[in-house]
């Protein structure tokens, strides 16, 4: 265990997905992170089978919203010194990163995920689906 402590800002990988967040608990195999910015927006689909389209149920995951807690196992929880960005601006940067990614790919997967995708952003941003 490191020494993360209540109240640092760290970095938190949570299922396929990377936010900045808060520590507001210290649990004995994780933490609780409280969600302030989307570093990597999670991929979409099946965690089990990645880049499969043909599964039973292919998900459609969302990031964790603007100060959501999730538990994160203690190895996947780094300290973060850098320059918290808005939420909304940072989680609008990180589908666009990960759509850039997927617009190179023609996999039956890349276009499910796109799919996702778009679906996620009217959700998201709904002032800019006016």
């Amino acid at each position: 265990m490191t020494d993360i402590q209540i109240g640092q800002i760290v970095k938190g990988f949570y299922k396929t997905g990377v936010y900045i967040g808060e520590v507001t608990a210290v649990k004995p195999s994780t933490y609780l992170v409280q969600v302030k910015a989307v570093l990597t927006h999670p991929t979409q689909g099946d965690l089990h089978h990645p880049k499969e389209a043909d599964v039973p149920f292919f998900q459609e995951r969302r990031a964790l919203a603007f100060r959501e807690q999730t538990n994160i196992p203690h190895h996947m929880v780094k300290p973060y010194d850098g320059d918290i960005p808005d939420y909304q601006v940072s989680l609008k940067d990180a589908v666009d990163k990960l759509k850039k990614g997927l617009s190179a790919d023609d996999s039956k997967w890349a276009e499910k995920s796109r799919a996702c995708l778009s679906s996620l952003e009217k959700d998201y941003f709904p002032e800019d689906a006016r």
